[in-house]
């Protein structure tokens, strides 16, 4: 069998199995890191996406709520933003609905 094959036949299951469990409210942080341009300031981050409800270890929180607590005003790269925006929300489990 070539690779061109092997490739084909992995194509046609899904990467993730999804489940039929309950879901998650709030959008992941870095489908809405993905969604912004880098270097950008916290005031543009706040106007576009602030209104996103994040996922958070103690339940949806708005992006802009987040972002209070964070002391940077600008944004060189993606990771910077999720890396202070961890510091405020920490690790652990996202609650389902």
């Amino acid at each position: 069998m070539s690779d061109d094959e092997n490739d084909e036949e992995s194509d046609d299951e899904p990467a993730v199995e999804i489940g039929e469990g309950e879901s998650v409210a709030g959008a992941p942080l870095a489908r809405v890191g993905s969604r912004l341009t880098w270097g950008i300031e916290q005031s543009k981050i706040i106007e576009r996406e602030g209104d996103t409800e994040i996922r958070t270890p103690d339940g949806p929180q708005t992006l802009e709520t987040i972002l209070e607590d964070v002391d940077v005003p600008y944004f060189e790269h993606r990771r910077e933003f999720e890396s202070a925006v961890r510091g405020v929300i920490g690790d652990g489990p996202i609650p389902t609905e």
